[in-house]
Parts: C-alpha cells; sequence; structure tokens
C-alpha cells in the first residue's frame, strides 16, 4: 500500500457545521498567522447540513458582529409569531403563549437554512485563508507515540466492495496539526472513538437521542405566513413516547415541516417516518399544504441528553465541539447558537495555547470554562426537561418540564435538582412480543409519501462498488435477537430504507441498501445490541441537502 501524503496546519477541524466554521473563523480573528484547515465529508459545505432551523443569533452576533450589513447573510426571515399546539387525534388547542417560560420565546430569532448558512459562514472562512476540503472524509484518528492526537487522515478512494484497490485507487492523506477540533455532529464516528479512547463518558449520563424528519415545500401564497413558527406535541404519538413537530414559515412560499420522535421509544413496531406522514394530515397541519409541492427531504438524529450528558470536550491533541459534544437545548429545539459558541471558546484557548508553545496536550480549559459560558447557563437551565419527559410521558412530563424552566428561570433553582437519564436509548427497546403491531396508512403521493420517493429528493449517491459503510458486527446475533426477539426494527427506525429482512431460499436474510443512506446514524443508536457501526463512505458520497 502506498505511503500517505502529509499536509502540516496549526489547527485541523474535522466537519464544516456551525461549530467548525466558526472555530476556523475564531482562530484566524485572534491569529491571522495560523495555518487552518476544515476537513468535510459533504460534496459541497452544507451538503450534509440539515435542522429545522429557527436560530438564535447570539452566537454568530458574537462572531460576526457586521453581519447583519452583508446583503448576501442567508438571516432573511426573522420570526414574526409563535405557536404552540397539543394535537389530539380530530382537533388542537393552543396552548397561551403567556403559560410558555420565557427562554421559550422565538422572537428576535430567524428562521432559516442551516445549511445555507454553513455556506455562508464557509465563505467568511476562505476570506480569512481558512483552507477547507469538501468531499473529503476524515475516517482515522493519528496518533503520536505518546497517545496524544497529532491529526487525522482522510479514507482512500477507489476501495471495492471486496476491500481491494480498484483502478482509480488513491490513498488517504494525513493532515497533521498542533491540535485537532472534531465537529463532526451527532453521533460521529471519530468522536465516538475519542470518547472510549480517552474515556471522555466517565461521570457522565448516557447521551439521549431523537430522529429528526424534514421537509421544504413550496406552498400557495395565501397558506403563507413569513416569519411563523409553530411547534405541537401529541398526536400521532401516544403519551408515553416522546417527540413532536415543527412548522417554519421562511420565505419565497417555503414552508418547512419536520417531526422528532426521540429514540429512547419502547415499541419496536413503531415507524417514525409513518408517524411523520400521520403527522401531516391532522386537520390543523393538512391545510398549509393543500396545492403545494414537496421539493427536498431529508432526516438526522438529534442529540437529546443536555447539560448532564455533555462529555469531557478536552482530550490530549484536540476538543469536541458542537454536536459532537452534545449541546442541544432540547424545549428550545435548537443547538446552532451553542455550536457557534463553542467552536468560538475552543478556538480562542487553542490560539492562546499555540501563541504560548504548546502542541498536541490537553486544552484542558476548554473542558474547565464551558459551564461558566452562555452555553452552560443555556443547558443548566432547561436539564430536567428530557428526564422528566421519558419518566413521566408526554402529559405530565412536559407540565412538570415548564415548572422546572420556569423554577430555574425566576429563582435559579430546580425543585428536581439534576435528574439522569438512566438507559442508552438502545437499551430502551422492547421485545416485539409485548406490543401489537402498527398499521399505518398507505400514502397517497400528494400529502403523504413512501420512503424510496422521499429518499429520492435528498440528492443521496453513493457508489456501489465499495466496503459497504454500516458494519454488521455479528449477523447471527442480527437474526437472533434484532429479528427475533425485536421484530426487525431495523426495516422501521431508519428513515431511508437501508435495512429489510427478506427471505431467501426459506431463510430470512438481512439485506443493507446503504446506497439509501442519508447518514442520519439511527441504526448506529437505535440498534438495541449495537450491532450496527457506522462509518463514512467514501468522500463527498451520502445526501446533497440544498436549502435545508
Amino acid at each position: 500500500m502506498t505511503q500517505r501524503e502529509s499536509m502540516e496546519f496549526d489547527v485541523v477541524i474535522v466537519g464544516a457545521g456551525p461549530a467548525g466554521l466558526a472555530a476556523a473563523i475564531r482562530l484566524k480573528q485572534v491569529n491571522p498567522k495560523l495555518t487552518v484547515v476544515v476537513l468535510e465529508k459533504g460534496a459541497e459545505v452544507g451538503a450534509h447540513i440539515l435542522s429545522g432551523a429557527v436560530v438564535d443569533p447570539i452566537g454568530i452576533d458574537k462572531l460576526l458582529p457586521g453581519w447583519r450589513e452583508d446583503v448576501d447573510h442567508p438571516f432573511k426571515t426573522e420570526v414574526t409569531a409563535d405557536r404552540f399546539l397539543l394535537l389530539g387525534s380530530a382537533g388542537s388547542v393552543r396552548l397561551p403563549n403567556i403559560m410558555m417560560p420565557p427562554l421559550m420565546n422565538n422572537h428576535g430569532n430567524y428562521i432559516v437554512s442551516l445549511s445555507n448558512v454553513c455556506r455562508w459562514l464557509a465563505t467568511k472562512a476562505e476570506e480569512l485563508g481558512v483552507e477547507i476540503y469538501p468531499g473529503f472524509a476524515a475516517t482515522e484518528i493519528l496518533y503520536n507515540d505518546k497517545g496524544a492526537v497529532t491529526g487525522v487522515a482522510t479514507g482512500d478512494m477507489g476501495i471495492g466492495r471486496d476491500g481491494e484497490p480498484r483502478g482509480n485507487y488513491q490513498r488517504g492523506v494525513a493532515l497533521l496539526g498542533k491540535y485537532t477540533l472534531i465537529g463532526e455532529g451527532v453521533r460521529g464516528s471519530l468522536a465516538k472513538q475519542l470518547i472510549h479512547q480517552f474515556k471522555l463518558e466517565e461521570g457522565r449520563e448516557p447521551q439521549k437521542f431523537g430522529i429528526g424528519i424534514k421537509e421544504l415545500w413550496q406552498v400557495k401564497p395565501e397558506h403563507h405566513k413569513p416569519g411563523l413558527v409553530q411547534h405541537s406535541f401529541g398526536w400521532p404519538l401516544d403519551g408515553s413516547t416522546g417527540g413532536g413537530s415543527f412548522l417554519y414559515h421562511l420565505e419565497d412560499n417555503q414552508v418547512a415541516v419536520g417531526f422528532v420522535v426521540h429514540l429512547n421509544y419502547k415499541n419496536p413496531w413503531l415507524y417514525p417516518f409513518e408517524e411523520f406522514q400521520r403527522f401531516k394530515t391532522h386537520p390543523a397541519i393538512r391545510g398549509t399544504f393543500e396545492g403545494a409541492k414537496r421539493i427536498s427531504y431529508g432526516a438526522r438524529a438529534i442529540t437529546e441528553g443536555g447539560w448532564q450528558s455533555v462529555p469531557k470536550l478536552s482530550f490530549r491533541g484536540g476538543a469536541l465541539i458542537g454536536c459532537s459534544a452534545g449541546f442541544v437545548n432540547v424545549p428550545r429545539i435548537k443547538g446552532s447558537h451553542n455550536a457557534v459558541l463553542s467552536g468560538m471558546l475552543a478556538a480562542e484557548k487553542l490560539a492562546a495555547a499555540i501563541e504560548a508553545g504548546r502542541a498536541n496536550d490537553e486544552p484542558i480549559e476548554i473542558e474547565n470554562e464551558w459551564r461558566a459560558t452562555p452555553i452552560g447557563k443555556d443547558l443548566t437551565r432547561v436539564r430536567n426537561v428530557k428526564p422528566l419527559w421519558s419518566k413521566f410521558g408526554t402529559y405530565i412530563g412536559i407540565a412538570l418540564g415548564g415548572l422546572d424552566m420556569w423554577t430555574n428561570q425566576l429563582l435559579g433553582l430546580s425543585f428536581f435538582g439534576t435528574l439522569g437519564h438512566g438507559k442508552t436509548d438502545a437499551a430502551s427497546l422492547e421485545p416485539a412480543s409485548k406490543y401489537k403491531k402498527i398499521e399505518y396508512p398507505k400514502p397517497d403521493g400528494v400529502l403523504t409519501f413512501d420512503r424510496l420517493a422521499s429518499v429520492y429528493l435528498s440528492n443521496t449517491n453513493h457508489e456501489e462498488d465499495q466496503p459497504i459503510h454500516l458494519e454488521l458486527k455479528d449477523a447471527n446475533l442480527q437474526f437472533k435477537s434484532e429479528l427475533q426477539v425485536y421484530g426487525g426494527p431495523s426495516n422501521r427506525y431508519c428513515p431511508a430504507g437501508v435495512y429489510e429482512w427478506v427471505e431467501k431460499d426459506g431463510n430470512q436474510v438481512f439485506v443493507i441498501n446503504a446506497q439509501n443512506c442519508v447518514h442520519c446514524k439511527t441504526c448506529d443508536i437505535k440498534d438495541p445490541n449495537q450491532n450496527i457501526n457506522w462509518v463514512p463512505p467514501q468522500g463527498g458520497e451520502g445526501p446533497v441537502y440544498p436549502n435545508m
């Protein structure tokens, strides 16, 4: 095998999301002489970025104070109205805004395409001299002989399904740095390795997750209300299953609609994609989409553990930032503002360390200081919402969570202290025999759709002649447990139709349609035996989200 070429930088950043790009920009703002590189596995910056998204501008205001004077900025739609609905099977109740803790107020926030925000941030970074390499997946952590991280290597290109090099083979490149920042997003493959290697999860609660599924629609002008933010909970989920929805009215008659299911659900027959399709048929929702056209689709996992689940951020040679650490505020359904702030914090500490002549040691100051920043303040006030919801169900849990947010905001304390999460999401699934199968209606192709038609709108593409990037550890365990005990939930929890159990010669065979994968990582999280390991495919593959 040919030897890797290598490139040296002061700081290597994995992931061109809000955290990684903010870190890159801030590094160059603090010290323009620093050499900074950002690796992005998507075909272009923003290709793999998917979020609601309603953005709190606190991070952007701090990073780029004059951004409002930039005519090309992507923050086009300021929130004009904020609604909260409780849905029943046939009707809905609007909750008075006065009941909501002030931190839930969205006025002053912006409805955006987060993928477009990242594209814009990338131009700002490049103007400052940051090197950005889209289409290159970081697949390996590099260490020195003392066990400190010295950088990452990109994956080899042109490897066939059989693991052998093809005629177009290209060896990956080593990117070496004095420090490395990992901002891969939720459940990133390198972050998983680092958390295990350096025991960063010790003393923390298990991380919790949700699966978020989103569609972008072009609606009729008479149904469009620019700046409207609407959240709901309740139907079609039962009271013991956490989740909710959003409708965000952007510019140009576009509406983003999304549905989140908490991945600690117990019933293996639950089908998050189909629950989303059912949600759109509710009388309070479907009118928005009469005569409308669906133009995009995507899905991604969301971190939900919050304050008590954030792993130790720093390790020898670098730190975790953004959703690799898990800074999402669950009740606010926001994380990009904290991602930006975390990237800035890490950048400032690394710039100072390099100025002091340090390299490849542990920047412990990042870990020591984040809880005293606005990130910590944002998360600590809502730290009990998720565990209360999980323990008491939707109706009592949300009421108690709301009370807890009020006392945190007004009195600076919680009557509950800091609650734990308990089981991992994988361990929460129960045997299929305990539940009745859920029958879902067939899609009409107008308002509701099937998964394959939806994946088509995500522009997902993978070269078929390459190793499958969804690694099955034990095929026998998958049959005996995932299928025979749990009823094959992978066929349902995946929002892209990647997994199937197919009968062949009288036997059930587990089929992995890796080319459909939208890189949401749900399988890596929810498989009850943790028997599926998601790793990056060749760089530049996966979805290409144009405006998500």
